[in-house]
């Protein structure tokens, strides 16, 4: 029979959470997640930056630090050069170098389609890791990044975007969530996740019902990127939205304001997108203008945690 329970393992597949967790000693636990990604776009070394940032947040929402990396590589050798692999590697590394983690190596495949990204190792104190279930009411949820990347890449295939919202996007999405996760470890972190292809709406429900509280999340202060909601207003979706909303259809609702383009939004796919955080109340406005001062300006508090209703975990308001 495998091996399922353990009292060593103190965050395993049951909750949905970013990464697993494993006591070590008393003031040691080992963080090991791994994440990959298809080509958002089409530069390498801005790959390979984007699917690190998008593995190593991992880390970071479990309130951990990175300590060591492992490329995973499928690479179409016979259709790209070398120096297309050359250079998403390199992105990476920047990334991985960034966080002060070492990469040690890692394993390629041959693949039709290039996809790259990374096993990551963490450390955090057994007893001062985030997960995403302790959300309590009474809380504020903090969100860190803009939303909308899922809709800007498949619109600039068209040619929708422009390039000065395309380039921000890409900012956003390179931008490590270290600094953030630094900041939260000083406060009373409850609950913590990071939003990446179930969009808000799903990793907003995975705390919601873990914690079996209600989530009512003030449409209006969901921050989300430039022309994001423009190119949703215009008709353009990814493959991935209706799908995400069939995922939270029964336990999550719209207030009656919301325009059908606008929910779209909830159910974005992001990559390397921020952390959703939710910690006390009296803490949120220090929280806030922490993060707004070491350069997280597009951080926002987003709403407030309450009792299970016993209908709707998430509410959009």
């Amino acid at each position: 029979m495998p091996k399922r329970e353990d009292p060593k393992l103190l965050v395993g597949f049951h909750t949905s959470d970013d990464a697993g967790i494993y006591r070590i000693t008393d003031e040691l636990a080992v963080v090991s997640t791994a994440d990959y990604i298809t080509p958002p776009v089409n530069d390498g070394y801005l790959f390979g930056q984007i699917a690190a940032a998008n593995a190593l947040s991992d880390i970071y929402a479990m309130g951990a630090t990175p300590i060591m990396c492992l490329n995973l590589v499928n690479f179409p050798s016979q259709k790209l050069p070398a120096e297309t692999l050359r250079q998403i590697v390199q992105g990476a590394l920047s990334k991985i170098t960034e966080a002060g983690a070492v990469l040690a190596g890692g394993h390629s495949v041959e693949d039709d389609e290039p996809k790259f990204g990374l096993a990551v190792t963490g450390t955090v104190h057994p007893d001062r890791y985030w997960g995403n279930t302790g959300a309590q009411p009474g809380d504020v949820l903090i969100l860190t990044k803009s939303l909308g990347s899922g809709v800007l890449f498949n619109a600039n295939v068209k040619g929708w975007v422009s390039k000065a919202a395309l380039d921000k996007c890409i900012g956003t999405l390179t931008r490590l969530n270290r600094t953030a996760a630094e900041i939260f470890r000083r406060f009373d972190v409850h609950a913590a996740t990071d939003i990446t292809g179930c969009g808000l709406a799903g990793h907003g429900l995975e705390m919601a019902k873990g914690s079996n509280v209600t989530l009512v999340i003030d449409g209006d202060s969901v921050p989300a990127m430039d022309e994001s909601l423009a190119m949703y207003e215009k008709g353009m979706t990814t493959g991935v939205n209706s799908h995400n909303r069939k995922l939270v259809q029964h336990h999550f609702e719209f207030g009656s304001k919301r325009k059908p383009w606008q929910e779209e939004l909830f159910f974005d796919p992001q990559t390397s997108g921020g952390l959703l955080v939710s910690i006390p109340k009296a803490q949120g406005r220090g929280a806030l203008e922490a993060l707004i001062e070491q350069g997280e300006t597009e951080v926002q508090v987003i709403g407030e945690v309450y009792p299970f209703n016993g209908r709707t975990h998430v509410l959009v308001a």
